[in-house]
């Protein structure tokens, strides 16, 4: 058995809301999510200044077995996973550029969220991909031991203090991960679980714009 690879075009799609006076904003879904629900939780962030930009996962899937057959989306899995973070980072890469396109880049501030598994995504296309992001925020997820951020970064981690997946454990282990390599950033805890909660959000882009 020989495996082979040829590279092909396929569709993509990606969700907006509001319009980039200041700021816009790429937002990276969960395991399981789709774009244009998610980005229903960015809608308080619509203030008539702000684009948020919400790509989808390339790989769907059927989630359960029930008769709605509803669908999620990933970004990748552990089957040839160098290929598809590749892939993905491309592909994001491709999405930064048609937005920025007719936008004045030195008026605009970029922030690049993740949320769940799609921190890891906005880890990875933070470090590998081509697009200027002017800050970071991981939220309820952590960034990848296989990932080294710069230490330029402006970064926060979002966590909520009921998260089941992003446990007490993950977090103290991403900090000392991140001080062991001069990464600064900013915690933000918050009472609740593995969720956008809509009051830290805007409290997370008052930050962001100062």
């Amino acid at each position: 058995m020989q495996e082979r690879r040829i590279t092909v075009s396929r569709s993509a799609r990606y969700f907006t809301i509001g319009r980039p006076e200041r700021d816009l904003w790429f937002v990276l879904h969960g395991y399981g999510q789709l774009a244009a629900r998610f980005l229903r939780h960015f809608e308080p962030l619509d203030d008539g200044t702000r684009l948020i930009v919400a790509p989808e996962g390339l790989s769907r899937f059927y989630l359960g077995e029930d008769s709605a057959r509803r669908v999620g989306a990933t970004w990748m899995t552990k089957e040839d996973r160098v290929a598809e973070i590749e892939d993905y980072v491309r592909y994001l890469d491709a999405v930064y550029e048609e937005c920025v396109r007719s936008l004045d880049r030195a008026q605009i501030k970029v922030t690049l969220l993740g949320f769940s598994q799609g921190s890891a995504t906005a880890c990875r296309w933070f470090t590998m991909g081509k697009s200027r992001i002017d800050r970071l925020v991981v939220w309820g997820g952590e960034v990848p031991p296989d990932v080294e951020l710069p230490p330029s970064v402006r970064l926060s981690l979002v966590y909520g203090s009921r998260d089941e997946y992003f446990t007490p454990k993950i977090v103290t282990a991403t900090e000392a991960r991140l001080r062991a390599h001069d990464v600064p950033y900013t915690l933000v805890p918050f009472d609740g679980g593995h969720e956008i909660d809509a009051g830290i959000l805007k409290r997370v882009a008052l930050t962001a714009d100062s």
